[in-house]
């Protein structure tokens, strides 16, 4: 149930790439009022009206985690994966840290890949999950993250997140949606950058 949830979210956010979100939940222990939610690369970034957007290095304060997108690179194979004509694989190296006094159930379908802009978007969820079926599928490397997870109480996790990605994009976010049980949805949360080409 969780996973259909993950993977819901998952289509609303594309939804909202405009950077519109919901009720601005803010995060445990933090205030969103009075902080920047622009970062410009390793800062804190708190989400204000519901959106924050970050750059390499900021760490994204969201309700149940932080995370930081470390840095990101673009290859034609990635562990003895090819990509598929007229791809290229991205893989983001993230480090993610539960902030609440409970374990968090962590997925893959969190974190999307997108690009594009005016009107088209896309957006690719890593290779741990079929993008058809949604099935969670096995990592092809030690260092990526699994599809599912959990993280303890202050547990902090670092990993590699893989995505196929068009070969002719250059630019790229790794976007997250907060969303609760009671089906209300949070702030959204948008790293940008450009990754070294491999």
């Amino acid at each position: 149930m969780k996973r259909l949830l993950s993977v819901l979210l998952a289509v609303f956010l594309v939804l909202a790439l405009a950077g519109c979100g919901g009720k601005d939940s803010g995060s445990p222990g933090t205030s969103s009022g009075g902080s920047d939610n622009i970062g410009s690369g390793n800062g804190d970034v708190y989400a204000e009206d519901g959106w924050a957007e970050g750059r390499l290095g900021d760490t994204m304060h969201a309700y149940w985690f932080n995370y930081t997108v470390n840095s990101a690179y673009t290859c034609s194979e990635f562990a003895g994966r090819k990509a598929a004509e007229g791809c290229k694989m991205l893989v983001v190296d993230i480090t993610v840290k539960n902030t609440v006094t409970t374990s968090v159930e962590m997925y893959d379908t969190d974190f999307q890949a997108q690009w594009g802009g005016s009107g088209d978007e896309d957006y690719r969820l890593p290779i741990t999950t079929d993008p058809e079926t949604y099935e969670e599928l096995d990592p092809i490397s030690d260092d990526q993250l699994p599809g599912t997870y959990a993280l303890g109480v202050n547990e902090e996790r670092t990993g590699l997140l893989v995505y196929e990605v068009p070969a002719d994009s250059k630019d790229f976010s790794i976007s997250y949606l907060e969303a609760f049980e009671e089906g209300d949805e949070g702030d959204t949360f948008f790293v940008y950058f450009t990754p070294e080409e491999k």
